[in-house]
């Protein structure tokens, strides 16, 4: 095991909480530490965000999709009646950085209880909701936009969102077994219960890290990698700004070090914060 690694699970017992598998990339080199028995497959949680960004980058980079371009536009044929007017000022780039005017915590299905939504049609459900602002004004964090992400995705693609992956990241960075909490329409959530292997979600790292680029074969844009961190679409800048990272629920991570070119991934429940000894490391 690496220096680094060994580092990490250290500090993970010192930190405390339940840590399963850390995660290293250096160089290229992926290597895993088991802290804890569990299921091969965790909860990502909220860092499933990051792979819906990666499907609409797809989408972009094939000029499938504007990142200006207004949901209602996207959705014109699924519109119920008596919307909220301020849905006609809501874009995609708005919903990736939940200034789309749904309430904090809206549709967040691992807070609430679905059955009490009243419907089995998220989609209707959400374009039935009078938003708390007008989008792009100020922001509010929801799985509600994710999961409308979701269906962005599968409106452009004609694939729902986890089909539409399947052929152009996961398979082609040898993911293992996944699967995705999803409506009762069948389509992905989108903005949480994405369950994969620690060390898959580590290889979205590694893809960022390189540019869109993953052993030789271009998978994203170097463009689309960028705008992601300029934007801020869900890797936001951490560490002292010398990393870009997502965190989920109860203590999932994912971040890459451009600097270090190294990338970390963990799945914990409960797991305490690693960052600070991540941002005092020196490699020797």
């Amino acid at each position: 095991m690496s220096q680094y690694l060994n580092m990490l699970c250290a500090e993970a017992a010192r930190v405390g909480g339940t840590f399963y598998k850390i995660t290293e990339i250096h160089k290229g080199k992926i290597e895993t530490a088991t802290l804890s028995a569990g299921n091969a497959c965790q909860n990502s949680y909220s860092v499933a965000k990051s792979f819906v960004v990666t499907a609409i980058g797809m989408l972009y980079d094939q000029g499938m999709i504007d990142l200006d371009e207004r949901i209602v536009d996207i959705f014109a044929d699924e519109l119920p009646d008596g919307m909220d007017e301020k849905w006609q000022h809501m874009t995609v780039h708005h919903a990736m950085v939940h200034g789309c005017g749904f309430f904090e915590g809206y549709l967040d299905i691992d807070a609430i209880d679905a059955s009490t939504l009243g419907t089995d049609d998220y989609l209707t459900y959400l374009f039935k909701t009078k938003l708390n602002f007008v989008p792009g004004t100020k922001g509010a964090y929801s799985d509600a936009a994710y999961y409308l992400l979701s269906r962005v995705v599968s409106k452009k693609s004609g694939e729902k969102l986890d089909d539409f992956l399947w052929k152009r990241l996961f398979y082609p960075l040898g993911y293992r077994e996944m699967a995705w909490s999803k409506c009762p329409y069948g389509y992905p959530m989108g903005a949480t219960g994405l369950y994969i292997y620690t060390e898959d979600m580590a290889k979205l790292g590694e893809l960022y890290l390189r540019g869109g680029v993953w052993n030789g074969e271009r998978i994203l844009s170097e463009e689309w990698c960028d705008i992601t961190r300029r934007r801020g679409y869900e890797f936001h800048n951490i560490c002292s700004g010398k990393a870009y990272g997502k965190g989920g629920a109860f203590g999932q991570f994912l971040l890459y070090i451009p600097e270090q070119e190294r990338v970390v991934a963990w799945h914990s429940f409960g797991g305490g914060d690693l960052l600070p000894a991540i941002t005092l490391w020196k490699d020797e």
